[in-house]
């Protein structure tokens, strides 16, 4: 039985699914109006794992995430760049999926634009309206939060409460510092939508109440995201859910942060790293390996000093495929635990792991435990015990798969024109000929070779 913690019972719970043998789960995505910073990548790395767990166990997985093309940040930079929102757009979304590829994520098999989905959300609001659980006022239109009779039960405070701490600044004209906007009235120059109560755009928080239900169904099995999103655009979400007597989400996972000296990891903040930088300067699997040594629920420190251990950590995993000559997994495919053979002391490796991982995505102790074993599987061919080593050597590797992290055995012969496409790369890099590199990229790709940057360079291998 797979079981996670829940952030409204605040407690590890069983994984009880509407539709047995099937995962609906959401996963709130980018707002695409910057680079990807590495809060960014733990919270996709999160959920891939998530996912890639759910899928190797056996489950039917229907995995969702959203791409957010319409909100202020998006605004703000176009104007910023003199550019219209279409085009700021495309350019980090396109950016956004590049660093999704590098650090091996799955690709969702929905990506809902909130731009496609603005008639149904005109749709609800207009439902609030009739019903007076939402009002106008001179910008826009917001619900009356007072009408959410347990309003607050993500943040796990009674309404009262959060009216008391007074969390959210007041708008003149609200009911309540609480209330939030549905609808923002048009300005000039802003992109905008006929309504019935009038042109404007939708508010975040609606966007993707109404992308999940409409994709997923009522009571989907999982909503998750980070922590930050926790309250208050998830409450939110939820409000307008419970307000339009829809039955939302039975079960919500937040994601830890990720903190520089101490502090929360984000673009408003001013203190992100870029994914395209990391993947610039290490090998993207290094942080799959960081994130899977942290508990998902804990804080994530990141720091050169914490990826290079991480690195170092993968060149023994290599150096672990190559001695044994096993095949690289992961990537875009989706590993199941029937497609492999676990025999011997492999299958109680896999038993093992199983257990930690289907109790809260322990993945600390799934990744010690898959240490221990490859330290066990060289003591066993070093002793002459090839069987009792090749059974452990194929778990380890279908486990790391099964997690999204491929070992690299590199034990492909390269050809001298792809050696010199490797070194005119790695030239150009240095160079910061950033075309020209891609160019080289797309040579060995249509070459044959699945291509990887690592802090030693270059690193190609056939699929």
């Amino acid at each position: 039985m797979l079981r996670l913690y829940d952030s409204v019972d605040g407690e590890v719970r069983d994984f009880n699914l509407r539709d047995p043998g099937h995962v609906s789960m959401y996963v709130c995505g980018p707002t695409v109006d910057n680079l990807p910073h590495l809060g960014h990548g733990r919270f996709t790395l999160v959920w891939d794992i998530a996912r890639r767990w759910f899928t190797f166990r056996g489950l039917d997985v229907n995995y969702v995430s959203n791409i957010t093309d319409i909100e202020d940040k998006i605004i703000a930079r176009s104007l910023q760049e003199g550019r219209s929102t279409a085009e700021v757009v495309a350019t980090y979304e396109g950016l956004w999926w590049e660093a999704m590829d590098q650090l091996g994520v799955a690709r969702p098999d929905e990506a809902p634009h909130a731009t496609d989905w603005v008639p149904q959300m005109i749709e609800l609001i207009s439902g609030f309206l009739e019903n007076d659980i939402a009002y106008v006022i001179s910008d826009g239109v917001y619900l009356d939060v007072s009408r959410v009779p347990d309003y607050g039960l993500l943040a796990g405070q009674p309404l009262d409460s959060l009216r008391a701490g007074d969390r959210v600044e007041a708008v003149g004209e609200k009911r309540s510092p609480l209330d939030f906007a549905l609808w923002k009235n048009a300005k000039p120059g802003e992109p905008s939508w006929p309504a019935p109560f009038g042109e404007g755009r939708p508010g975040w928080h609606t966007e993707c109440v109404v992308m999940s239900l409409g994709l997923l169904g009522d009571d989907f099995d999982l909503h998750c995201g980070g922590l930050d999103l926790k309250f208050p655009h998830h409450e939110n979400e939820r409000a307008q859910a419970v307000a339009a007597g829809r039955v939302f989400s039975r079960h919500w996972s937040h994601n830890g942060l990720v903190m520089v000296g101490g502090e929360k990891m984000s673009k408003s903040l001013g203190n992100f790293t870029s994914l395209t930088h990391l993947a610039e300067t290490s090998d993207p699997r290094a942080y799959r390996l960081l994130v899977l040594r942290s508990h998902y629920r804990s804080p994530l420190e990141v720091t050169t000093d914490t990826i290079a251990d991480a690195e170092r950590a993968l060149a023994r995993l290599d150096a672990f495929a190559r001695r044994f000559e096993l095949p690289a997994l992961a990537g875009d495919t989706l590993e199941v635990a029937s497609q492999h053979r676990f025999e011997g002391d492999g299958e109680a490796l896999y038993l093992e792991v199983g257990a930690v991982l289907d109790d809260d995505l322990k993945t600390p102790l799934a990744v010690a435990l898959l240490f221990d074993a490859l330290a066990s599987a060289n003591s066993a061919a070093d002793g002459g015990d090839g069987s009792r080593a090749q059974d452990l050597a194929d778990a380890i590797n279908a486990l790391f798969g099964a997690l999204g992290l491929s070992l690299h055995s590199r034990g492909d012969d390269v050809d001298p024109i792809s050696a010199d496409l490797v070194t005119r790369r790695d030239e150009a890099r240095v160079a910061k000929d950033w075309a020209e590199a891609d160019r080289l990229r797309n040579e060995l790709v249509t070459l044959g070779w699945v291509v990887e940057d690592a802090s030693t360079g270059t690193l190609i291998r056939r699929p």
